[in-house]
């Protein structure tokens, strides 16, 4: 898919290709965005990396979720509650969770990030897209 094309019509996930846990956060999404709107990437990849560095981010922090969408390049707590919003009910409703301080979310969030191997695990290749969602990631 062309990259440049997907960064304009639709919001894209970048997420660690190699840890479980955010590999299920992937196929959970993929199963509840209803509209197909989210597009998605592992931070390894070289799309992955592409945009990293479009939008000026590290490259090397793969403690880091991050959406792309019209608004710009989200990590952290904030990409995770703005990806929200392309979700069907109830999980739309986990905005209002950005009444937190930001500064208390991302606590929360790098703390979860910083064990997520130990606790969830880790692949040994990066996640590869099942063939029925193969249009929804981005090489």
């Amino acid at each position: 898919m062309n990259l440049e094309r997907q960064t304009r019509d639709n919001p894209i996930v970048l997420f660690d290709g190699y840890c479980h846990l955010c590999s299920g956060l992937v196929r959970f999404l993929l199963g509840r965005d209803r509209e197909a709107q989210l597009r998605f990437a592992p931070l390894q990849s070289e799309a992955g990396k592409r945009l990293l560095a479009e939008y000026d981010l590290p490259s090397d922090d793969w403690d880091s979720f991050v959406l792309i969408d019209t608004d710009g390049a989200h990590a952290r707590s904030e990409a995770a509650l703005r990806v929200t919003r392309y979700l069907t009910r109830p999980w739309r409703w986990a905005l209002a969770f950005r009444a937190l301080p930001r500064g208390l979310r991302d606590a929360l969030y790098l703390a979860i990030a910083r064990s997520r191997y130990s606790i969830f695990g880790q692949r040994d290749t990066c996640l590869i897209a099942p063939d029925s969602y193969r249009d929804r990631f981005i090489d």
